[in-house]
């Protein structure tokens, strides 16, 4: 998932600050700019890790174009980062899903030409449906 960043450009005496405004009380700080993402995944994957084990909901990133106008953030730089939420929403579940032999056929031969992305049928449509989720409650 992409979660938007604030980047608060720092000084020579100051560190970079960086906001998560998707996930309450999230941020960090990086000394160099070129640290700023690596910083911001960690920051986000510790406070994910804490929601999880005290068993509160996992908060779902915005689309970026939320934030861009929002004069909270007003003079700050935007980025993406890449985190993998999986582990943080919860044990996997067998399900029974019902879909056309062709749908099916479709979806294997595109799993089997980036067998590295996609992993398996199941890694496939759970990716599809966290980005559906997202644009549509974004």
């Amino acid at each position: 998932m992409l979660y938007p960043i604030a980047i608060e450009r720092g000084g020579k005496d100051t560190a970079h600050g960086i906001i998560v405004p998707d996930i309450a009380g999230c941020f960090s700080a990086a000394d160099s700019y070129n640290d700023v993402f690596e910083n911001a995944i960690e920051a986000i994957t510790g406070h994910l890790e804490c929601l999880a084990e005290e068993g509160m909901e996992i908060p779902l990133p915005s689309d970026i174009e939320q934030y861009i106008d929002d004069p909270d953030y007003e003079g700050m730089t935007w980025a993406v980062v890449a985190v993998d939420v999986n582990r943080y929403l919860g044990k996997t579940e067998k399900v029974n899903v019902t879909l056309p032999s062709r749908l099916i056929h479709l979806i294997d031969a595109k799993v089997a030409s980036n067998k590295e992305r996609y992993r398996s049928r199941s890694a496939y449509l759970s990716n599809l449906a966290e980005k559906d989720l997202i644009m549509t409650d974004a």
